[in-house]
């Protein structure tokens, strides 16, 4: 849910700001795109932080990017604080004295200000993580060479990948002195997708490159998740879902980053110290659809056995079960996934045991209890002793850092 009571500049806003000064009403600036999933997600979390310490009255003025735009330097008149995108109007913004918040685009730490920032190392490892679970050995990264969250991501996807002894195949954009074409664009794109070694698990550095990868998989006749398996991240669902193929995507805490970056502002306007100068969004867990819906593993009946537990596993799972429902002996089938994945059957059980916790965690309100009961656990105590043992954190700290 967006911010409510939002109100746009004109002269009936000033008129309204000025009845507003007799209750005292604080009165925020939003300059941020709600054209966009994180920046709609921000504001979500800023909304509830309102409603619940608040209320608040929030201003929101476009183009907010404009630095030439006056009358928003003449609202800035009429404000108490402002959260913000990265924009050229960050310089008029900071002279005025006003308390701010910025969320970083363009500069990855803006000194002297509070930044929201994302662990964009973080997003990429959990891409390369999602692709390593469904057994890829080629991999490929497409971004935005230059911008600096999207190298983060890429090294971090690299890093993910690296550790699991694999290699990266990175897209390079072409050079273009007028700009690069849509057209040229496409056709460098389509000319690597080719190229790659296939099956391929591919991270996008973002949803809107994940939808673009699709599209020119469709135009190379592609297919997806056969041959090139797609993740981005933001998890923007209107742009992943009417993609080619409904893309995966890395999930991330930017709701949570909105109601912290309220709760920063917040002090800020009573004239307090900011308890920290970065406000950290960090990935959540891997939303899976239809682009990486396979296991890319040569052997069919370890292939088998992965989809199996993946299946099976919100329920206490055995490796005896596992065997036997592909058809083979305990030992084989041991040595067939060490020889496959690098890893056990009951680690495989365990991760993917995991996955439904932390996504119950994060997606839902259940209680522990409930959790514990619906994954087949005897009790709360029991599933918090496994859920630290896997994770290193306790499930209360997990959901607290994460759930919005």
């Amino acid at each position: 849910m967006l911010p409510r009571n939002v109100l746009y500049g004109n002269a009936t806003l000033r008129l309204l700001l000025a009845i507003m000064r007799t209750v005292k009403t604080p009165v925020v600036m939003l300059l941020l795109n709600t054209g966009y999933a994180y920046e709609r997600s921000l504001l979500t979390g800023i909304s509830r932080y309102s409603q619940l310490h608040g209320p608040w009255v929030f201003v929101r003025e476009a183009p907010y990017w404009d630095k030439g735009n006056l009358n928003m330097l003449e609202l800035l008149k009429a404000v108490d604080g402002v959260i913000m995108l990265e924009s050229p109007l960050l310089k008029e913004i900071r002279a005025s004295g006003l308390p701010c918040v910025v969320s970083n685009y363009l500069t990855e730490t803006i000194k002297g200000i509070p930044n929201i920032v994302s662990d964009h190392r973080a997003m990429g490892e959990m891409a390369a993580h999602h692709l390593l679970e469904r057994g890829f050995n080629n991999f490929g990264f497409c971004g935005y060479p230059g911008l600096f969250w999207s190298d983060q991501r890429h090294e971090g996807f690299e890093r993910g990948i690296q550790q699991a002894g694999g290699l990266v195949d990175t897209y390079i954009p072409p050079h273009a002195g007028g700009g690069l074409t849509r057209e040229k664009e496409q056709s460098s794109l389509e000319n690597w997708l080719k190229a790659l070694p296939k099956p391929v698990g591919l991270m996008a550095c973002i949803d809107e490159r994940g939808q673009q990868v699709a599209e020119v998989c469709k135009v190379a006749s592609l297919s997806i998740p056969d041959q090139v398996a797609i993740i981005g991240v933001n998890n923007d669902e209107l742009v992943c879902t009417l993609s080619t193929v409904p893309t995966s995507s890395v999930a991330i805490s930017a709701e949570q980053g909105g109601f912290e970056a309220a709760a920063c502002l917040h002090r800020l306007m009573l004239g307090h110290r900011p308890k920290s100068d970065k406000i950290l969004v960090h990935p959540t867990h891997v939303v899976a659809r239809l682009s990486t819906d396979i296991i890319a593993i040569s052997d069919p009946q370890v292939a088998q056995a992965v989809r199996f537990i993946q299946n099976a596993c919100k329920k206490p799972l055995y490796v005896d079960e596992v065997a036997k429902a592909v058809g083979l002996s305990r030992r084989v089938l041991e040595k067939r996934f060490r020889a496959s994945l690098n890893r056990t059957i009951h680690e495989q059980i365990r991760k993917s045991r995991i996955s439904v916790i932390t996504n119950m965690l994060i997606d839902s309100t259940m209680s522990v209890s409930e959790i514990a009961f619906a994954t087949g656990f005897t009790d709360a105590t029991h599933i918090a002793r496994h859920f630290r043992a896997e994770t290193g954190v306790s499930l209360a700290e997990y959901r607290r850092q994460y759930h919005s």
